[in-house]
């Protein structure tokens, strides 16, 4: 399916799309564009990993930094992942309610909540990742060797420009 997004989509050098007549040159060299397009190519290779899990890149992206991070506040998964913290509880409630994860009172901070990903959630987030990375290996096969590297330090970048 993914493929199909990619190019049922894939405009001609000339900015037109030969297969729906549709001209796409104003948006060829907008970055944006073609990031929120790589995105949603992405997103489908994502979700077929994972959808059957109930599992969107948001939640998975909590896992994983609960996964390496235990003990984390809801606050610091919130900014370590820039998400708004409502967000964040909304998301938080979804994962305790799959019981992947818990909550517990922070030892450092009263008011706040840590979070522990219990024990059948280090074996799902475990089993995720590997469905995603299975899934990115047959994403990533039109690049050519250090692409893929190349493109994470590019997007590395970019994240780190806008933080400055």
């Amino acid at each position: 399916m993914a493929s199909q997004t990619a190019s049922s989509n894939r405009a001609t050098s000339a900015g037109s799309d030969e297969r729906n007549g549709i001209d796409y040159s104003m948006l060829q060299s907008r970055l944006g564009y073609k990031l929120r397009r790589a995105q949603m190519v992405y997103f489908d290779v994502f979700f077929e990993a994972c959808a059957q899990e109930g599992i969107t890149p948001g939640l998975f992206s909590i896992l994983a930094i609960i996964y390496h991070n235990p003990g984390l506040t809801q606050s610091a998964v919130s900014v370590a992942l820039d998400v708004d913290r409502s967000a964040m509880v909304a998301a938080i409630d979804k994962l305790e309610s799959l019981e992947v994860v818990e909550r517990r009172k922070s030892q450092h901070d009263r008011r706040s909540y840590a979070l522990y990903l219990t024990n059948q959630g280090k074996a799902f987030t475990e089993r995720l990742n590997r469905k995603v990375v299975s899934g990115e290996e047959g994403f990533d096969t039109f690049m050519k060797e250090g692409e893929r590297e190349w493109l994470l330090d590019i997007l590395d970048r970019i994240i780190e420009a806008r933080k400055k």
